[in-house]
């Protein structure tokens, strides 16, 4: 039993690959609150009782969202808490890729480093440069802040919908994907993995972004082919890529990707402060509290799907 917020909870701590313990356990839960797990159908049909899921998280296509919001299960989760740290994390590895940080101290730490450096060892400036963004939400617009408040950099943006903010504050330009890749000298992702979104970055798109640009993935990375990615930083196409998404993840220890030095591969450390980290779980549980009373107003990812099918149902 926990105490919590003026209420008392029965609580169960469940491992994720113990699927007969889960299984269980679902059978009287009303509430499920984790990070990671993938909750398919063949799961929920052992949780007759369940009402929400709070994910410690933003990202959320590791769920079944359709079939939660048939089941009448609200899907939580933590957008807001992450928005800055996240940002942080894609700059540092926009600024590590240009600088070659990673690769020059690797090469420091080997004892190479006998003579000055040369034109070999350059990186390339930050500032003043291009950044486009491909997609801006709160983290897309986070990193806009960073790009053009901190480093005097010009900002364009590819996105559903327009960001009025963001072109006013920041005079981002919103323009075609194609117009953004050819234009961009860094391009970042920040959009979520959907339906339309995976596969996006292809070997067709690599080749339409500036010759010697750097490619930053902090969103998911299925939505990069990484085959083709491979490739183009291979042929000097791209110049860097700051990665701290794969598919799968982890990777490989023999993937090609971890083995060319103009890659910094990063653990899915977006969020990962413990700072951050604490104020997710705390919203994932603030988040389930308030789902199991009803109020989903807020960090709900189904909140429009639940309302549509409430009212359909007492319209009938």
């Amino acid at each position: 039993m926990i105490y919590y917020s003026g209420q008392l909870f029965s609580f169960a701590t469940l491992t994720a690959d113990n699927r007969h313990q889960v299984q269980a356990a679902l059978a009287d839960a009303i509430g499920l609150i984790g990070s990671g797990a993938t909750i398919n159908t063949a799961l929920l049909a052992h949780a007759p009782r369940l009402r929400a899921i709070s994910t410690i998280s933003v990202g959320i296509d590791q769920f079944d969202v359709d079939d939660l919001s048939q089941r009448g299960i609200a899907l939580m989760h933590t957008p807001g808490v992450l928005t800055e740290t996240t940002a942080d994390t894609l700059f540092m590895l926009l600024m590590m890729t240009a600088r070659r940080a990673l690769e020059l101290a690797e090469w420091v730490k080997a004892g190479a480093w006998q003579n000055s450096i040369d034109a070999r060892h350059y990186g390339i400036d930050v500032h003043h440069k291009t950044i486009g963004i491909i997609g801006m939400g709160r983290i897309g617009y986070a990193l806009a802040q960073r790009a053009h408040a901190g480093f005097n950099m010009s900002v364009c943006y590819h996105s559903n919908h327009a960001h009025p903010e963001a072109e006013r504050v920041f005079s981002a330009q919103r323009c075609s994907l194609e117009a953004l890749l050819a234009r961009a000298d860094f391009v970042c992702l920040t959009l979520p993995l959907t339906a339309k979104s995976q596969g996006l970055i292809n070997a067709q798109r690599l080749a339409q972004m500036k010759p010697g640009a750097i490619l930053i993935n902090g969103s998911r990375g299925k939505i990069v082919d990484q085959q083709a990615l491979i490739q183009a930083l291979q042929s000097g196409q791209l110049r860097a890529a700051g990665l701290d998404v794969f598919d799968p993840e982890p990777l490989f220890a023999d993937d090609p990707l971890l083995h060319l030095a103009n890659v910094i591969a990063l653990p899915h450390i977006g969020s990962a402060t413990h700072e951050t980290r604490y104020a997710m779980a705390r919203c994932a549980v603030e988040n389930l509290i308030a789902a199991l009373a009803g109020n989903i107003r807020h960090n709900c990812a189904n909140r429009h799907s639940l309302c549509q099918l409430a009212h359909s149902s007492r319209a009938e």
